[in-house]
């Protein structure tokens, strides 16, 4: 009789047990999922829809119009030199995307329960695919922000001057950073939404208060001016940074830190790893939760 101790099996199949048992090679083997994933939501986010994609450009414009009449004009926070729907265009792409992608991953697991129970995939790949379709849409947000641009910086000095510099280089990373910070945080809330359906409703609501706490509809030099204790505690908002960066990369205005950009990469990447240590312990159990 052969003994056992000497076969070789081709596969063993075990539970998994550990906090961090996220198989980035298989993660990786299933980029065309991600993929498809990707295509299935932009397909279904538009059908039926009479404007389409149109809206992805008709949003953000409506957006814009109402921050530089409400905030720019009536308030006065916009910054001083530039256009203001320039000021306010850019700051709402930025947050428009991260506020996506929190949202578009904070329902992972209730939303796609159905699925999951069917038939195995990695299950990290749905909420990259969200961040991913995400990022999408900021890309065809930006060719219209490229659009009003143009024209400002020929035709519109009188509404101020609008110019670019070498930080435009580092607005990739600073996008980076963006998906980073709201995959950490959407993973997060799509583990505890398992158990506390409530925050499924309190997230849209948080993350309009977080806009708020970010210099999206002000101007950071205003506020660092009239509060400075204030304008550090905004600083300590992980988006600030980013918000900031992009602007200045952009239009080249306001002031930027790279002490406080390294700060928010570092809570970022933090942020990150809490959510995949969470996310790989709720996958094994979440199906006798949902």
């Amino acid at each position: 009789m052969e003994n056992t101790s000497q076969q070789q099996w081709t596969t063993v199949i075990k539970p998994r047990t550990g906090w961090f048992d996220i198989d980035f090679k298989e993660l990786w083997q299933y980029r065309d999922l991600v993929t498809m994933f990707v295509k299935r939501s932009f397909t279904t986010m538009y059908k039926q829809t009479i404007l389409g994609p149109a809206w992805l450009l008709i949003n953000p414009l409506i957006t814009t119009v109402i921050f530089t009449v409400v905030f720019g004009g009536i308030a006065g926070l916009a910054e001083e030199g530039v256009p203001s729907f320039l000021f306010y265009m850019a700051g709402n792409a930025i947050w428009s995307f991260f506020s996506a992608c929190i949202t578009g991953t904070a329902n992972t697991f209730v939303s796609n329960a159905g699925l999951f129970g069917k038939v195995y995939f990695p299950r990290l790949t749905m909420p990259i695919s969200q961040v991913l379709i995400s990022l999408v849409n900021l890309g065809i947000q930006m060719l219209m922000f490229f659009i009003f641009w143009v024209w400002f910086f020929f035709f519109g000095q009188e509404y101020g001057t609008v110019q670019m510099n070498l930080w435009v280089l580092a607005v990739p990373a600073v996008l980076l950073l963006v998906m980073i910070l709201g995959l950490g945080v959407g993973i997060i809330v799509s583990s505890l939404t398992t158990k506390y359906r409530d925050l499924a409703i309190v997230v849209g609501f948080g993350v309009q208060l977080w806009m708020y706490a970010t210099p999206v509809v002000y101007s950071m030099n205003e506020l660092v001016s009239n509060s400075p204790r204030l304008a550090i505690l905004i600083r300590l908002n992980p988006m600030t940074e980013p918000v900031l960066v992009f602007r200045y990369a952009l239009l080249g205005c306001g002031q930027i830190s790279p002490g406080w950009l390294i700060y928010s990469a570092v809570f970022s990447l933090v942020m990150l790893a809490a959510g995949v240590v969470l996310f790989s312990r709720v996958e094994k159990t979440f199906m006798d939760t949902v």
